[in-house]
C-alpha cells in the first residue's frame, strides 16, 4: 500500500509540477501543432516527402516519357512519338491475348470476391455454428504471401502427387485428372482459384464489419414483419451496404487489373500464353526478353494505367448512390 500509495503521490507530482511550470510559461501553454509555421512543417514532411517523390513520382514521370521513346542500351535514347503505341495495339497479339486474360480474371474475380466475401460474413453474422474456428480459417491466406499461396497450391495442383487428383482419383472420378496449371484451357482457372482463397476473407471481414454497424431496429422490424432471410438481404441489407459493396468493387477490380505476384509464382504466364497477364507482359518486355528497349514496356504501362483510370471513373459514376440512406 505504501508503494501504491508513494506512486500516485509521485504522479500527482509530476503532473501537478508540470500544470505549475506551464501556467508560469505562457508560450508552452499555448504551444499548437496546428499553428506550426511554415518552416516547422516542411523539416518534418521533407524526409517523408523526398522518398515519395523519388521511388513513386519519378518512377511515374519517368515511365510516361519512356513511352514516346526508344531507350536502347548505353543511354541511348531516341523520340519516337506515339509508335510505341501503334505498334501494340495494331500488331502486338501478345498484349491483346494478355489483355483478354486480364479482362475476364478481372470480371469473374471480382465478382466472385464480393458475393462470396459477402456470403461468408452473412454466415459468421447468423451465428453459424463453430463460426469463431471459421471466422479463423476463412481469414488465414489474407495473412499468407503470394509466394507461399502460389506454392501450396502448384502442389495442390501437381499432377502425380497433387490433392486435387487424388481426391478425384479417391471420389471415382479418376477420369477428370488432368494437369491443372499444364494444360491452357485450365490454367487461368486454377490460378483464379488460388486468388480467390486468399482474398475471400479479406472481404468477409470487411462485410462482416459492416453488418455489425447495421441499426439492430431495422433489423429487428424485419423480423417482426415476417421477412425472409432473403427479401431482407435484397431490400434491407444490400441497399445499406451499398458503400461497402462499391468500394469493394472498386479495390478489388484494380487488384485484379495488375495481378502479377500469383500469376508469376504458379504459371509465369504461361502455358502458351494462357495465363499471360498484361503485368507479367510488361515485366518480361522490359527486363526478361533480350529486346534492349525499355520503351515499350512503358508505353503499355501508361495505356493500362489510363485504361484502369477511366473504368474505375465509370464505376464510381455507375454505382454512386444517389439517393443518401440515413440510419
Amino acid at each position: 500500500m505504501r508503494g501504491v500509495r508513494n506512486g500516485g503521490f509521485r504522479s500527482m507530482s509530476i503532473s501537478g509540477w508540470l500544470s505549475g511550470f506551464a501556467g508560469r510559461n505562457p508560450a508552452l501553454a499555448e504551444i499548437d501543432a496546428r499553428r506550426a509555421g511554415l518552416g516547422i512543417l516542411v523539416v518534418f514532411l521533407a524526409p517523408a516527402l523526398l522518398i515519395y517523390a523519388a521511388f513513386t513520382i519519378y518512377p511515374v514521370l519517368r515511365t510516361f516519357y519512356n513511352a514516346f521513346h526508344a531507350i536502347k542500351p548505353q543511354g541511348v535514347v531516341e523520340f519516337v512519338g506515339l509508335s510505341n503505341f501503334t505498334a501494340l495495339l495494331l500488331t502486338d497479339s501478345i498484349f491483346w491475348k494478355a489483355v483478354t486474360n486480364t479482362a475476364l480474371f478481372t470480371i469473374v474475380a471480382t465478382i466472385v470476391d464480393v458475393v462470396g466475401g459477402l456470403l461468408l460474413a452473412l454466415c459468421l453474422f447468423a451465428r453459424a455454428p463453430f463460426a469463431s474456428l471459421l471466422r479463423l480459417v476463412w481469414f488465414t491466406p489474407v495473412l499468407m504471401s503470394y509466394v507461399v499461396v502460389g506454392i501450396i497450391w502448384v502442389w495442390i495442383y501437381d499432377y502425380d502427387w497433387g490433392l486435387a487428383n487424388a481426391v478425384l482419383h479417391w471420389l471415382g472420378l479418376g477420369a477428370f485428372e488432368q494437369s491443372w496449371l499444364g494444360h491452357p484451357s485450365t490454367a487461368l482457372w486454377s490460378v483464379l482459384v488460388a486468388h480467390e482463397w486468399k482474398w475471400l476473407g479479406f472481404n468477409m471481414i470487411v462485410f462482416l464489419a459492416a453488418l455489425h454497424a447495421l441499426p439492430v431496429e431495422v433489423l429487428g422490424a424485419a423480423e417482426l414483419d415476417n421477412c425472409g432471410w432473403f427479401a431482407k438481404l435484397v431490400y434491407i441489407i444490400a441497399p445499406m451496404l451499398r458503400t461497402t459493396i462499391v468500394n469493394l468493387l472498386v479495390l478489388s477490380f484494380i487488384g485484379k487489373m495488375m495481378v502479377f505476384d500469383l500469376i508469376w509464382v504458379m504459371t509465369g504466364g504461361g502455358p502458351l500464353w494462357s495465363t499471360e497477364t498484361v503485368s507479367t507482359y510488361v515485366y518480361k518486355r522490359a527486363f526478361e526478353w533480350n529486346t534492349f528497349d525499355l520503351g515499350y514496356p512503358s508505353a503499355i504501362a501508361v495505356l493500362w494505367f489510363i485504361i484502369i483510370l477511366v473504368f474505375i471513373a465509370i464505376m464510381t459514376r455507375l454505382l454512386r448512390q444517389r439517393d443518401r440512406l440515413e440510419f
